[in-house]
């Protein structure tokens, strides 16, 4: 990481900083660098966690304990532009630590939900629809789960959120490939409304 142009910056100049700049920052322990962080990316790692933890007291603990581990040890970032999908990464990890620990009980519920279909002349709002895509999305297997967040949901394009990911591109493409499948034959009883949500090009 290219170290900052100037140290001694005003609070409000990290407004305009990059995530690099905030990060090797943050590596000095500058806590205005890393409160600047937090604002900038705190909504997208708290969106990643509620997406597999569904509900908002642990998605709350998920996301602060990503943004502490980047805290306590900022070195582990090879890259400072791509702390957001670090972040993400690292927050959908402790999901999935926590998960492996103790099953969230959201998560059989979503299970439920998705096994369930709905009539084809049901009339589906965007709240349903939303609502249902979530709850099949929560049981893809972890690293579809997390491409298809990256891409789908956060907008990153596939070269950021390989790398995010510490994957190859040809490895993330083949994850969103599987996941919108899975996705496709799992929503399939729902019509053309539910399906349409999700076969948007995400590249």
């Amino acid at each position: 990481m290219a170290p900052l142009v100037n140290m001694a910056l005003r609070p409000l100049d990290f407004k305009i900083c990059t995530d690099a700049e905030l990060t090797m920052a943050v590596c000095a322990q500058d806590q205005m660098a890393f409160s600047a962080l937090i604002s900038r990316h705190y909504q997208a790692v708290y969106r990643v966690a509620w997406r597999a933890c569904r509900n908002d007291a642990d998605s709350e603990d998920v996301t602060q304990e990503a943004f502490l581990k980047l805290w306590n040890n900022p070195s582990q970032l090879r890259d400072g532009n791509a702390v957001k999908g670090w972040l993400m990464r690292v927050a959908s990890n402790l999901v999935m630590d926590r998960f492996r620990l103790k099953p969230m009980q959201d998560i059989e519920e979503a299970a439920q939900v998705a096994d369930q279909s709905m009539p084809a002349d049901a009339t589906l709002d965007h709240a349903h629809v939303a609502s249902r895509i979530d709850a099949v999305v929560a049981n893809l297997p972890e690293r579809q789960r997390l491409a298809l967040t990256l891409v789908h949901f956060e907008h990153l394009t596939n070269i950021a959120a390989a790398a995010a990911m510490e994957i190859s591109v040809d490895a993330l493409e083949s994850l969103l490939a599987r996941a919108r499948r899975s996705l496709k034959q799992t929503l399939a009883a729902d019509g053309k409304h539910l399906l349409a949500a999700i076969t948007r090009d995400g590249d």
